[in-house]
């Protein structure tokens, strides 16, 4: 029987995991939540450039509630909208609905020191009065610097160094990026993420996961933040780069044990593939890398790309992978006990139903 799920956000990644749901056997869409008032009403077809679908959106939480689905897949807001967040998610959660969300991605590990006790405390007493269970995933953070290096260092003897990398062109990236990388900035500007505590925070989750999926404990978390100023005018989505203004950005979280780096998250981000051109770049334009050196060492390449003809962009397809990662995951999570899920507690999620 397939799994009636309530999809709450329809900004850019819930409108594109929508149109999967359309002919998913393994999934009926019963229910769309928003926020946005101008919203409420509205067919999710509509709102999704699709035909109608007749499930119309609202920001009743009770009204969806009454649904019963078996899962609410949250693509909510970012970590700057905790508490909003939070008072989504654990009013679903204590009616005893599962949650599978990309919003929150601190919580990909809910055992990391930074996060505060008033973002997990919530949760975790939410999920034992509903009897409910709350999945966080994401691309990086998530499955691609989590999943990805877990399972290829589950074919190794001996790991001395594992890093996962995003090496991305951002000409065609249309999300916020100047205050927050600093992209577009002069390079004196210093940007959110360049503060330590807050890069770990948003970006660093899965370093202890990794530390802990492989039984040690990491003396620290350090971060690395490097800038490339470009010497001409770069035009992107949002506008111009002009000369003498930050077109790339080169960051890593590091996981230190025995006073040496043996995890590393690393992000390349670029305005134009010929920016930074010492920084390291994939095989291919756009990639996720896992780079692990050990016995045996491995290196994997992953490229997100839309072959169906509609010009669709890299990181629209990454975003895609995304969304799906958290739809798929659901016939698993309801599986679990109550409480905080992470991807070391999920089975192999294989897509059933994507052949058809």
């Amino acid at each position: 029987m397939a799994k009636r799920i309530v999809i709450w956000g329809t900004g850019f990644v819930g409108k594109l995991v929508i149109a999967e749901l359309v002919d998913h056997p393994e999934f009926e869409l019963v229910g769309v939540g928003v926020s946005n008032p101008a919203k409420i009403g509205k067919d999710a077809g509509e709102i999704s450039g699709l035909a109608p679908l007749g499930v119309s959106a609202t920001d009743d939480i009770d009204a969806l509630i009454a649904l019963k689905p078996d899962a609410v897949v949250h693509f909510g807001p970012t970590a700057a909208y905790a508490d909003e967040n939070i008072r989504v998610i654990t009013a679903f959660l204590k009616a005893g609905i599962d949650v599978s969300s990309t919003a929150m991605t601190p919580w990909v590990w809910p055992e990391m020191k930074l996060n505060p006790p008033t973002w997990i405390d919530p949760i975790t007493e939410a999920c034992k009065a509903g009897g409910a269970s709350c999945f966080t995933t994401g691309i990086d953070p998530g499955f691609a610097n989590d999943l990805f290096p877990l399972t290829l260092m589950g074919l190794t003897g001996s790991v001395q160094t594992v890093r996962a990398s995003e090496l991305l062109d951002y000409t065609n990236y249309e999300g916020d990026y100047e205050d927050e990388m600093g992209i577009g900035r002069p390079p004196e500007f210093v940007p959110l993420l360049e503060h330590t505590d807050i890069l770990v925070m948003a970006w660093g989750a899965t370093v202890p996961m990794i530390a802990y999926a492989a039984g040690i404990e990491l003396d620290e978390i350090t971060t690395t933040w490097d800038k490339w100023v470009t010497d001409k005018e770069l035009k992107s989505a949002k506008g111009v780069i002009e000369p003498g203004q930050v077109a790339a950005v080169r960051f890593t979280v590091n996981g230190i044990y025995n006073g040496e780096t043996r995890i590393q998250l690393e992000h390349v981000n670029r305005i134009g593939h010929d920016s930074a051109p010492d920084w390291p770049t994939g095989t291919q334009q756009d990639v996720y890398r896992v780079e692990i050196e050990g016995s045996p060492s491995i290196t994997q390449e992953t490229a997100f790309r839309f072959t169906d003809g509609s010009g669709r962009d890299a990181a629209t397809a990454g975003c895609l992978a995304t969304g799906m990662r958290a739809l798929n995951a659901v016939p698993a999570l309801n599986q679990l006990p109550a409480g905080w899920v992470t991807a070391l507690d999920l089975p192999l999620i294989a897509g059933k139903g994507t052949i058809r």
